[in-house]
């Protein structure tokens, strides 16, 4: 069959036991089967209830079903293990053909409802196998197209032309690298479907992302409409760039904004880009040094209008704020009320901005009802115009540097064409078509039931992970031991009952379905934010904090411990790759992408690190790579247990943990705008200061701490004096990079020279 720009090869999978058996109806579906392979359709065969159910929940490439009405030794009176198979698929894809194998005889036994959900009856032993082969693969052709986006569908068609390019890029659909060496082995890695997609603006045929014409903008009014937004943006840059991109469009020199001081770099930088002012919103932490949520009521009226007034920035005027912007969730996964937050910040700003990078699947699955800014329908929206931005290549499926910017119109909307001036400003005329179509892939993946089929998925897995760690802590508790805890609740109430259990104990279908199991009540001690407003926050189960000993509740350390970079630089040696790690947490992230042999197998490498900690197993052995770079440091230090004790002794006697609470819970003292800071630093009215004389200075960079990626100092803010939270801090971190050689911190903004770190400061008049 000639190629049409067809999406993924043909596939159908047909159920049926008969296949196999020398009956008149084995050999009419056989037939079939032949006839379906000689027009190049691959098929998959499956002869039980209990296989074709595995494979329709692992071979999402199948394009259409063939199922047996009497499947094997089914019931024939209810035929209840194809209606349970019937009824699966559609629980999971309401538009995938599906064919009911049958015979004359059974048509009684076809209701209504199972008529509703299958696309064809055919009768095996009256029509020819041909005649049925090409209404499978009719069907599968118009499931294709129905499934396939705009842009992705345009760009595949367009590449199936095998046009001769006379326009950019120079490798012209790859071309190019077939004539070296080098340029041929990047060729085969690739492939010839990605090089071929890598277009250039000049093809009309595909529309512009500059104009949002043709089908990249059909492809964006798609993704408004799955992501519940009145516009959407394709961004091929990052949300880094989307974040740029808002607060250009909304605030310039002078203008307020109100900024959660838990905002990533990009807004520092989008700050220093407007010349705007920022007014800060200062979120909690807890007692494990994770950032909390900005306290209802840190938001309200009175006391924005009294942050503006106090602002030493504004001088004289205090004009009103612009716009406002708040990260959702935290990069440890908590997630606003956001009916609340609108309806408190609201009173302040017309404008409100979601930083939800790590939030993009929330949408599509209940669990997370009122927690994202595009939940209800938009079009009875009223309120404050809504801005999210969404990294779609964190915790969706897209390419890296997939973003998008999705807008919900209310309170002083930015239209379309001044919003567009700024997406210029920031987006290439080259960009790659491949991300374009990625970002618009991922939407599909969430539209309808996909999106909370995945979801569901990934709740599922991390709830399992979870409680077994949880149970293997417990079984440990019991005598005194120790494991590795996960931070959630305790217990949990189930509200339909009012009954309380266990965590460990409670029942899937409660953790994966209910959301208040997770929402932070005040009455709770286990997450450490006093006297938050109940249902103001909740935690998203998929992010998944795993808790190593050594601090109580109360924020002090005990006796023993061990630092969290220890563990995380161990699974590292076995080939785990973790999120983030802080002194006692480890964050895991549990993407669609998970798998139950992934976590399987970190359940079993904590495990082993326990055994080896207990057995003080030596270094060049658990650690080797450590020992290779710094053999003169360790020499002294033996084994693992020997190297966390030594670790945990240091963060004792330093303080890190409490200094670093005490770093992110006081505001610095602003001299000037960020603006003005960087400003210096391009005339090169800055030089390199220790950490130890910068009593005083104000510092020209930002200084962020990863992670988690946080502004401790944001560029134009005092130091402070000697003693100052932030000093302390960076002296702490500073001693622990001397005394461990390969667990050195990562701070933006910092420069370390022989163990010792320097910041650029503005020079002293």
């Amino acid at each position: 069959m000639p190629s049409t720009g067809q999406i993924i090869d043909l596939s159908v999978l047909i159920i049926d036991d008969d296949i196999r058996l020398p009956t008149a109806n084995g050999r009419a579906v056989r037939a079939i089967a032949d006839e379906l392979r000689s027009r190049d359709v691959a098929v998959v065969e499956s002869f039980s209830e209990e296989d074709g159910h595995s494979i329709i929940l692992s071979d999402p490439s199948v394009q259409c079903i063939l199922l047996d009405w009497n499947l094997g030794d089914d019931d024939p009176t209810t035929h209840a293990k194809a209606l349970w198979l019937l009824e699966l698929v559609r629980s999971r894809n309401k538009h995938i053909p599906i064919f009911l194998l049958a015979q004359r005889g059974q048509i009684s036994s076809i209701t209504s409802e199972v008529m509703k959900q299958v696309d064809e009856l055919v009768w095996v032993l009256e029509d020819t196998p041909g005649f049925i082969a090409g209404r499978i693969i009719a069907a599968m052709r118009r499931y294709r197209d129905q499934i396939a986006p705009p842009f992705t569908k345009a760009l595949m068609q367009f590449a199936q032309v095998y046009e001769y390019s006379w326009h950019t890029p120079g490798h012209t659909g790859g071309t190019a690298f077939l004539k070296s060496p080098v340029g041929r082995a990047f060729f085969n890695y690739f492939g010839e479907n990605l090089l071929r997609s890598d277009l250039s603006i000049s093809v009309g045929e595909l529309g512009s992302l500059l104009d949002h014409s043709g089908p990249i903008g059909e492809s964006e009014k798609y993704a408004a409409r799955v992501f519940g937004a009145h516009r959407s943006y394709s961004v091929t840059n990052g949300t880094s760039t989307s974040n740029r991109i808002i607060f250009m469009a909304c605030v310039t020199h002078g203008d307020v904004a109100l900024v959660d001081r838990n905002c990533h770099k990009s807004i520092e930088q989008a700050i220093t880009m407007t010349g705007a002012i920022p007014t800060y919103m200062q979120p909690s932490r807890n007692y494990l040094g994770l950032i909390g949520p900005i306290y209802p009521e840190k938001i309200l009226q009175e006391i924005i209008n009294s942050s503006i007034t106090n602002n030493s920035l504004l001088g004289k005027s205090k004009p009103q704020a612009l716009h406002s912007i708040i990260t959702n969730s935290t990069y440890d996964g908590l997630c606003y009320n956001v009916p609340r937050v609108l309806e408190l910040l609201g009173e302040s700003v017309d404008r409100i901005h979601f930083d939800e990078a790590w939030f993009g699947y929330a949408r599509f699955n209940p669990l997370y009802k009122n927690r994202f800014g595009m939940n209800g329908d938009p079009a009875k929206y009223s309120g404050p115009t809504i801005f999210t931005t969404t990294s779609t290549h964190k915790l969706l499926a897209a390419l890296s540097q997939a973003s998008l910017i999705n807008v919900r119109d209310g309170r002083n909307a930015v239209d379309h064409a001044r919003f567009n001036e700024s997406f210029m400003m920031h987006s290439s005329t080259s960009p790659q078509y491949a991300i374009i179509s990625s970002n618009e892939v991922s939407a599909a993946m969430m539209d309808g039931l996909g999106g909370f089929t995945l979801t569901t998925e990934s709740i599922t897995e991390a709830v399992a992970f979870r409680q077994m760690l949880r149970r293997i802590w417990v079984q440990y508790d019991s005598v005194g031991d120790w494991f590795f805890n996960v931070w959630n609740a305790d217990v949990v109430t189930d509200p339909a009952t009012g009954n309380y259990m266990s965590f460990e104990d409670a029942s899937e279908w409660l953790l994966v379905n209910e959301p208040s199991v997770w929402v932070l009540h005040p009455e709770d001690k286990w997450h450490g934010f006093e006297d938050l407003e109940d249902d103001y926050c909740m935690l998203d189960p998929i992010k998944v904090s795993v808790v190593t000993p050594g601090v109580s509740l109360d924020g002090t350390l005990k006796k023993t411990g061990i630092p969290a970079t220890l563990v995380t630089a161990y699974l590292d040696h076995r080939g785990i790759v973790v999120e983030k790690t802080t002194d006692f947490t480890i964050l895991f992230l549990f993407s669609i992408g998970i798998t139950k042999g992934k976590w399987g197998t970190l359940i079993n490498a904590l495990l082993k690190f326990k055994e080896d900690y207990e057995a003080n197993a030596p270094l060049v052995e658990v650690l080797p790579d450590l020992i290779a770079a710094y053999p003169e440091h360790y020499k002294n230090c033996k084994g693992l247990r020997d190297l966390a004790d030594s670790m945990f002794e240091q963060m004792m006697k330093s303080n890190q943990t409490q200094l670093q609470g005490q770093a992110f819970s006081k505001m610095p003292v602003p001299d000037m705008t960020p603006t003005e800071a960087y400003s210096r630093l391009v005339h090169n009215e800055v030089e390199p200061v220790a950490v130890m004389d910068m009593a005083g200075r104000t510092v020209a960079t930002g200084i962020v701490p990863y992670p988690p990626g946080i502004p401790m100092l944001m560029p134009g803010e005092n130091a402070g004096p000697d003693g100052s939270p932030y000093l302390k801090y960076l002296k702490a971190l500073q001693e622990w990079d001397r005394q461990f050689p390969g667990f050195g911190h990562d701070i933006h903004g910092v420069e370390s020279d022989k163990g010792t770190y320097f910041v650029y400061c503005l020079k002293k008049a």
